[in-house]
């Protein structure tokens, strides 16, 4: 194991267990003053605005009297403070009763998850535990959907909006789509320049006809689309949502989503062997809907805005086809490629990713990662 890398992991481990301790000390203070001059305390020690004091002060709170199995997975060293917020954030809306559920729930699944994957299995295992209240925030949030502006320096502003996620994901996919159109005409803007300069256009001038379909996916099983059962979907690259959802996506009349029934896909080619390098339609198609996100251990890129990478290299005699292609998102592909790294895939698809300094990390292959 290399040394340099152990060295981070126990500097990295010590900080959160003092994370951990300055929290567990805000609580004792909360305890013995009021919550405004905890507040007001937590500002001054820790040099806070008052909005941020808030917010540490409402974490310290809640680890410490409904959350402490996140608490414990923070004096741990599994995950830091702001893996924690989410885990406090997206529970907060709930009772304490079923957030110290999901707080049980998540003992032994913190080891190796980022924050936003750890947000998302609390968000799953809430549907799971309190189904009707999860479909009444899901209906205030969309009814509370926005967009704001912020002006900042330079010349430069922010857009900010909350809706709901189906909306989210079919607009960042259409602009998506456009930059990949222009950047197979050669265009020399960046992805990032393109997709937000076509955002530009479609608000603007409105330009949308005639455009190609955004390829987005929503996996359900037949039972719960046919309103037989009521299991969780799930929406790629935003992870687990509940079935009311799904089926209104999927039956809406001007939907343009690839509704993925769970059940074999007999008409997707299984292997076009050794003829081709690039992967056919179809068999791409095939790879985004069985993989549904990055192959990268922790994640969650649609499997649609990705790269299609030859586990077992082209020049090496590796085929074109579903055993042996994987999807990478541009940042991890290009990653393979550093010294040190090692991508290995078994005959099942199971990819492990082992990093220069010798561990190990594996992915299910076309796993839900929330």
């Amino acid at each position: 194991m290399n040394t340099k890398s152990d060295s981070i992991q126990r500097r990295l481990a010590i900080i959160r267990y003092q994370q951990a301790m300055l929290l567990r000390d805000i609580a004792d203070i909360e305890q013995e003053s009021s919550r405004r001059s905890t507040v007001g305390q937590v500002a001054l020690l820790c040099a806070l605005t008052q909005n941020s004091a808030e917010r540490k002060t409402a974490l310290a709170d809640a680890l410490t009297s409904y959350l402490p199995r996140t608490l414990e997975a923070l004096e741990k060293g599994l995950i830091d403070e702001y893996a924690a917020s989410r885990v406090f954030e997206a529970t907060a809306c709930v009772s304490r009763e079923v957030a110290s559920e999901v707080d049980a729930r998540l003992v032994g699944k913190f080891e190796n998850r980022n924050a936003p994957a750890l947000r998302r299995m609390v968000n799953s295992l809430l549907m799971r535990i309190d189904p009707e209240g999860y479909e009444q925030r899901r209906k205030a949030k969309a009814a509370a959907r926005r967009l704001e502006i912020r002006h900042g320096d330079h010349g430069s502003s922010t857009l900010f909006a909350e809706l709901p996620s189906d909306r989210a994901q079919a607009l960042y996919a259409a602009c998506d789509q456009d930059a990949l159109e222009k950047k197979r005409q050669g265009d020399k803007r960046t992805m990032d320049q393109l997709r937000l300069d076509a955002l530009v256009e479609r608000c603007l001038s409105g330009a949308c006809g005639g455009k190609p379909k955004a390829q987005i996916f929503l996996h359900i099983d037949l039972p719960t689309l046919m309103g037989l059962r009521d299991n969780p979907a799930e929406l790629t690259g935003c992870g687990d949502i509940s079935s009311e959802m799904a089926r209104e996506i999927a039956f809406d009349a001007n939907s343009v989503w690839n509704r993925i029934i769970d059940e074999p896909m007999t008409q997707l080619p299984l292997d076009v062997g050794r003829k081709n390098y690039r992967p056919a339609k179809r068999m791409r198609k095939y790879i985004q809907v069985a993989c549904r996100t990055c192959s990268m251990p922790g994640c969650n890129r649609p499997a649609q805005y990705t790269d299609l990478d030859h586990a077992t290299a082209w020049a090496d005699g590796g085929g074109t086809d579903k055993a042996n292609m994987r999807p990478l998102c541009r940042v991890h592909h290009k990653l393979r490629d550093e010294p040190g790294w090692a991508f290995t895939t078994d005959a099942t698809g199971k990819l492990t990713v082992t990093t220069p300094d010798g561990r190990s990390y594996t992915e299910e292959p076309g796993r839900r990662k929330c």
